[in-house]
């Protein structure tokens, strides 16, 4: 991990970790797990609502579907998946015996088959996407993750969060080039080292950036990681909140809100049919819903 004085657009220092974060500034440090116990039931607070907990490999999970049909009961099942594969949230199924605990707890219906569990951290990560604004993080204007990836023949650069103000920022400097990339970018850009091991990458998704980028450092700080993450989460979608419904208006009274339910893209063909039949006004609607999806 490294932080780096910044004295010109291509003189990059790298220095110690240490002396670039203060913990309290960034986070407070995790609670010890020594006193916990498997499948030791418990409660957190998140957003004012009451979430049970459940110890899991010696470490607090919280129940994901109770999250979503509390907190996040506005938004659909694929809007919370798509959010959670993005900030790189993943579930750790239960057992059956820790299922039926989960249904005596209250956390989920009796009928229920299985349920994914994500610690308290990423769950306060997930709710923060779609609940609260997703500021960077506070971190020293010269400051500089040292990041890497194992695409292709992989590669490592400095990753600036000063220059990371949008989704296409070229904010990754290349360690072997010097030259400047986007995030999405810089996963296809790679370097064949005496050491390096070809590895194929995934299809060209330039939103993949977040699963393939990583820090160099394999054991950083819990404020270090803390930090990548919330910056991970910028540009994401997540500053785009859903509209809730104004008193009175029923959704049934549109003839298109059952297509904005299920936030289709449409195609121009679809459109010609849709202002056939609704008119002018409500096809510019679906054109502002087919812009949203492609965004």
């Amino acid at each position: 991990m490294a932080s780096s004085p910044l004295p010109g657009p291509n003189d990059i220092l790298l220095a110690s970790p240490s002396s670039a974060f203060q913990p309290d500034a960034l986070s407070q440090p995790r609670p010890g797990h020594a006193n916990l116990k498997p499948n030791q039931v418990g409660q957190v607070i998140l957003y004012g609502i009451p979430i049970v907990s459940l110890v899991i490999d010696g470490q607090e999970r919280l129940c994901l579907a109770q999250i979503s049909n509390t907190l996040l009961k506005n938004f659909s099942y694929n809007e919370i998946h798509n959010r959670r594969v993005a900030l790189g949230i993943t579930c750790v199924q239960c057992t059956p015996v820790q299922l039926e605990i989960l249904r005596r707890a209250g956390a989920m219906p009796i009928s229920s088959r299985r349920c994914g569990m994500i610690t308290k951290r990423e769950a306060e990560r997930l709710c923060k996407s779609f609940l609260g604004e997703n500021r960077p993080p506070k971190l020293p204007d010269n400051f500089a993750f040292d990041v890497s990836h194992e695409c292709a023949w992989g590669c490592r650069g400095s990753f600036i969060p000063a220059r990371y103000n949008s989704s296409r920022a070229k904010c990754i400097k290349c360690s072997y080039c010097n030259m400047y990339f986007s995030p999405n970018k810089f996963i296809f850009h790679s370097h064949r080292t005496p050491d390096a091991k070809y590895t194929q990458p995934d299809a060209a998704n330039f939103n993949s950036w977040r699963r393939h980028l990583k820090l160099t450092d394999k054991s950083p700080q819990d404020e270090l990681v803390f930090a990548w993450e919330d910056v991970k989460a910028m540009f994401n979608g997540g500053s785009r909140k859903r509209a809730l419904p104004q008193p009175g208006a029923h959704p049934a009274c549109h003839p298109l809100s059952s297509i904005r339910t299920r936030s289709i893209a449409f195609s121009s063909q679809t459109l010609m049919l849709l202002e056939e039949i609704f008119g002018e006004k409500d096809q510019e609607d679906c054109m502002r819903i087919n812009e949203d999806n492609i965004l």
